[in-house]
């Protein structure tokens, strides 16, 4: 299996109202290096809306810039549809939320 598809698998396995960041996806993939690749791999989710790729976010609990799930906006509403709380910022409390692997 490709690092993708592990990073697919992984990513599916996220709770509902719960987020991972990119280097914790990585990392569980076996390459803790490639937060950035995780980025790419999730630009091109191979099947949106069956992946959630929306619960992941960055070290610092950010959400994903404008181009991803079809905007920030997309992403905050996905987020809060699932429980977890955006702060004006487009921050999320990873003390909160974070999915304890």
């Amino acid at each position: 299996m490709d690092f993708f598809e592990r990073v697919y698998e992984t990513v599916m396995q996220i709770p509902l109202g719960k987020v991972a960041t990119y280097g914790q996806i990585a990392s569980k993939c076996g390459s803790p290096r490639s937060a950035r690749v995780v980025g790419w791999a999730l630009h091109v989710n191979p099947r949106p809306g069956i992946i959630p790729c929306h619960r992941v976010v960055n070290r610092k609990g950010y959400l994903s810039g404008g181009f991803a799930f079809g905007g920030i906006e997309v992403q905050k509403t996905l987020l809060e549809g699932e429980g977890v709380a955006v702060d004006e910022s487009y921050c999320v409390d990873l003390e909160k939320y974070l999915w304890k692997v």
